[in-house]
């Protein structure tokens, strides 16, 4: 981790693909031309500011206005650095007041501590956050219960949650709530294709009830877990949001 995090440049690593498209779409926005805000925190020490710069750059990943890392202030008294999961949380709550009058898109990873801070600000900013974006990579059983916690805080919020290991599925969402334009969508497949990961997304489970309170009824009753943990390869993608009822919806066992 240390060489990964010191050593290792710019070129040397590899960006999830569709991940700099999606971003590219969320900052244009469904008009194509709206700039919207994109603020990157990361429990990274400020001292790798310089290579994460030349990542975003290289990439054409949207870096403004401000990226925020972790000032670790390691000190005789203080040897460890600040936990990840505070310095997230008081920035992501900060910025919230900051841009007070702008509703917010939330993304993130299932294998970090995400979905533990995540759950915390959608509970404390109700009607704020439109949607939460978590790269689904892990299956362990500690992890889904975050995720679950996650789940019903946005449940109650009567917002959106998606787990996803394609970002395919993330921008086909995102355009289904007008965050970004269709070719923003196009955009991520086409970056998929030139990786060489075809193919439309994947078809996703859907987890939800007419009301938001119905919604966490089916996460009380375990269908998250459940669908999370039985289907077998890799993780499958999930919406958890309130489903109309003209809108056509198949149980995931039915898949």
């Amino acid at each position: 981790m240390l060489w990964r995090l010191f050593v290792a440049s710019a070129e040397s690593r590899v960006a999830f693909p569709g991940a700099a498209a999606l971003c590219r779409a969320f900052h244009a926005g469904a008009s194509g031309d709206e700039t919207n805000p994109m603020i990157y925190v990361s429990r990274a020490p400020w001292g790798i500011y310089d290579m994460l710069d030349a990542f975003f750059r290289r990439h054409d990943i949207p870096v403004g206005p401000v990226l925020f890392l972790r000032e670790w202030g390691l000190s005789w008294r203080h040897p460890l650095p600040r936990r990840a999961e505070q310095h997230k949380r008081e920035l992501i709550s900060h910025i919230l007041t900051l841009y007070h009058g702008l509703p917010f898109v939330l993304i993130g990873d299932s294998g970090q501590h995400d979905p533990e801070v995540y759950a915390e600000i959608v509970a404390a900013h109700p009607g704020r956050v439109r949607a939460v974006y978590i790269r689904n990579v892990s299956r362990d059983a500690g992890r889904v219960g975050e995720i679950e916690r996650l789940a019903a805080a946005v449940a109650a919020a009567g917002s959106s949650l998606v787990l996803a290991a394609d970002s395919a599925a993330m921008a086909r969402h995102a355009a289904g709530l007008d965050l970004i334009a269709s070719d923003g969508e196009e955009a991520v497949l086409a970056e998929r294709a030139a990786a060489n990961i075809g193919g439309a997304a994947a078809e996703p489970y859907q987890v939800g009830g007419p009301t938001p309170f119905a919604t966490s009824q089916k996460l009380a009753e375990g269908e998250l877990r459940s669908t999370l943990m039985q289907k077998p390869g890799a993780p499958p993608t999930i919406v958890v949001e309130p489903v109309h009822r003209d809108e056509p919806r198949s149980p995931p066992s039915a898949r």
